[in-house]
């Protein structure tokens, strides 16, 4: 199957055409959403962070809003795409996120958390990352 993948990438290279048609940056930016909510309801601080230009302003307080919620708690992260405006270069996301925490401490109920989320990604080499988050205190660990 290999083999007959790489023949034809070839044969249409060979013929003046790309073997696969240009990355959709909506669709990358999408993608890039969908890792992040994935990581955090796994628990994934690194991960999660690593969509994250680590120049943004507040990184470091949104890095230590994020170890402290998935330390203290079990989070399920889902994501509604509001707006995903752009170029090739930069893209203005709105989402409404929604966050449900339970906390490791209390065997009582969790706590829901929804709100419009605005983002700012740009492309850095291949790969989009965010360079500006509103608001960061979203992702703070809950107060006991």
């Amino acid at each position: 199957m290999r083999r007959r993948a790489l023949f034809l990438s070839i044969a249409a290279m060979a013929r003046g055409y790309a073997a696969s048609p240009r990355p959709d940056s909506e669709q990358e930016v999408r993608d890039l959403f969908a890792s992040l909510a994935a990581a955090l309801s796994e628990g994934n601080a690194s991960e999660f962070l690593d969509g994250f230009d680590p120049a943004m302003p507040g990184f470091e307080k949104l890095r230590a809003a994020v170890t402290g919620l998935v330390r203290e708690a079990e989070v399920q992260s889902s994501i509604e795409f509001l707006a995903n405006d752009g170029d090739d270069r930069t893209r203005t996301v709105a989402l409404d996120w929604m966050l449900r925490i339970d906390q490791r401490q209390d065997a009582g109920g969790g706590t829901r958390r929804r709100q419009t989320v605005k983002c700012r990604v740009g492309k850095q080499g291949r790969r989009w990352r965010i360079v500006a988050l509103d608001p960061l205190e979203f992702f703070a660990p809950p107060r006991l």
